[in-house]
């Protein structure tokens, strides 16, 4: 199979940069050709706010180069992983005029939230949920804390939403858990085109030992990561289990000042893949007390495959991966007192913890491993060629579905001009 994987690049490099990589990997160790179309954030910083609020509702040279690549190369499939913001959504569009199947990844919740995230001041926030036009999130300037920013993604969103195009241009969406399933059902996308596929972890790490007697944290060091709770939490639990940290980010002078009063915390900063990995097999516990909708934090899935249990927020896609009393424990979000009382269960339970350590160990290899994601993946994308050639079968249909996709591309471009 030929597959076309489409992905733009973040200024900062992240996990949806990382599956992008790791996916077609993947699809070319079993042998099939994959083609990468790619653009980098990078170039956000030559344009005007003009040029940016355009190519973001509908960018012509996105949808010339690929409709070139389909042209030329003519994969079985297109894969998105990201389009925001200079693929933009007129790929799509290029893609359907070329009768590609096409598959859209659900990495953040962009489509329902300018800031993608479901978070706002300190808590999960849903108000844009549901709604036609993002104003709430406008209003309180959601997205990179500027409302004429919020404002360009949300009236993308809003375009695209009243035409249609991704109820009618994806063939299938897929998204990282049931929980981000739901919430995109809740938002308006189509339920019998959502498909969930969690991330995968690959090459094996293997099994570690717990030995090394601490708590770990790995992530960035930003507000939605919980990191206030964990440093208030530590603050009863330096004598029972030492915290490493792993990870940089905008609270960092925070956690250094705790590290420098907390002879129980050791900040560590940025870790490379391989160091993570050590420091996951040798620890006791992984915590990650989250405030926001994570995903399919990769972190968690690392901590499965060495068989470490991990203390995480009872929310979103954390409260589904690891099962209470079984892969881990669960704790109220943001009580850094139930914080404390978890991690002081994992401490106090010796047998237990090892039973966890093995049932971790389980989950990953039933669910997270290399094998088990490409056979979804093909599933995917067997599902998707298989309905685009049933409508091949259908001169009359197909017709239709062209002139269709020629009208709102006709309408995006109007509404380009206009800017």
């Amino acid at each position: 199979m030929k597959i076309l994987l489409c992905h733009n690049h973040y200024q900062q490099a992240g996990g949806e940069d990382q599956v992008f990589a790791d996916e077609a990997a993947l699809l070319e160790s079993h042998g099939h050709e994959v083609v990468r179309y790619t653009v980098h954030n990078d170039d956000v910083e030559q344009m005007s706010r003009l040029e940016l609020a355009t190519k973001t509702f509908w960018n012509r040279d996105s949808y010339r180069s690929i409709t070139k690549l389909l042209r030329n190369e003519r994969p079985d499939v297109v894969h998105f992983t990201n389009t925001f913001p200079l693929i933009s959504p007129a790929a799509y569009y290029a893609a359907k005029n070329e009768h590609v199947p096409i598959v859209q990844s659900l990495h953040n919740y962009r489509l329902l939230c300018p800031a993608s995230t479901f978070y706002r001041d300190g808590k999960p926030c849903e108000d844009c949920l549901g709604k036609s036009v993002a104003l709430p999130g406008v209003i309180h300037g959601c997205y990179r804390s500027s409302r004429l920013a919020t404002g360009m993604v949300a009236a993308m969103t809003t375009a695209h939403r009243l035409l249609g195009t991704w109820r009618n241009t994806v063939d299938r969406f897929v998204a990282l858990s049931n929980f981000s399933a739901r919430k995109f059902v809740e938002g308006g996308l189509p339920a019998n085109k959502i498909t969930v596929k969690p991330n995968f972890l690959s090459p094996d790490p293997g099994v570690g030992d717990g030995a090394g007697r601490y708590a770990l944290f790995v992530g960035r060091l930003a507000p939605e990561k919980g990191i206030a709770t964990l440093l208030q939490a530590w603050d009863r639990l330096s004598e029972t289990l030492p915290l490493k940290i792993l990870g940089d980010g905008p609270l960092a002078p925070l956690v250094q000042e705790h590290a420098a009063k907390n002879n129980g915390i050791e900040w560590l900063g940025r870790q490379s893949g391989p160091e993570v990995l050590r420091h996951l097999q040798a620890a006791t516990c992984l915590v990650m007390p989250s405030e926001w909708y994570e995903c399919c934090p990769k972190t968690l899935i690392e901590s499965l495959a060495v068989g470490t249990p991990a203390v995480v927020s009872r929310l979103g896609a954390m409260a589904e991966m690891i099962g209470h009393e079984r892969t881990g424990l669960h704790f109220e979000p943001s009580n850094a007192n139930d914080l404390a009382v978890q991690v002081k269960r994992i401490v106090a339970d010796a047998p237990n913890t090892a039973a966890m350590r093995e049932q971790a160990r389980a989950e990953f290899e039933h669910k997270y491993t290399a094998a088990a994601n490409y056979e979804q993946l093909m599933n995917i994308y067997a599902s998707v060629v298989q309905t685009q050639g049933a409508v091949a079968r259908q001169p009359d249909s197909i017709s239709q579905c062209h002139q269709d996709t020629i009208h709102d591309r006709s309408n995006i471009d109007t509404l380009a001009q206009s800017l």
